[in-house]
């Protein structure tokens, strides 16, 4: 799945659907214009124009850079229903969508920032 050799935490988010402690992964308070990577693959994920501070604990964003940035699928663990969002090159996981966000789009990806990387605008 991964081009890339992960951390122990990366692989257990990016391969088997984990998730960092909350306020515990990088990028969260990042300010700096760029754009957040898919770190398992280098596929353009989200700009720094989405990412909003949501008061979850982990890096949210209203929208990805494209629609061919992520896929979804249906995930029921947790005895809950939740969309899962995932690379859309490389399949790593990335975290969940909910409809709770702000305008225009109304979305809150909830993305795990360990695997992302951030690639800042010179």
């Amino acid at each position: 799945m991964t081009k890339k050799i992960l951390t122990e935490q990366q692989a257990r988010i990016a391969e088997e659907q984990a998730t960092e402690p909350p306020f515990s992964g990088p990028w969260l308070d990042e300010k700096r214009d760029g754009v957040y990577l898919c770190v398992a693959c280098g596929h353009e994920l989200f700009s720094s124009d989405s990412k909003y501070d949501s008061g979850s604990g982990w890096p949210s964003f209203w929208k990805p850079t494209n629609d061919q940035a992520l896929g979804s699928t249906t995930d029921t663990k947790l005895g809950m229903t939740r969309v899962e969002v995932h690379c859309d090159k490389c399949k790593a996981h990335m975290g969940h969508v909910f409809d709770d966000g702000p305008q225009p789009t109304g979305l809150r990806y909830c993305v795990n920032g360990s695997v992302l990387d951030f690639k800042p605008t010179d």
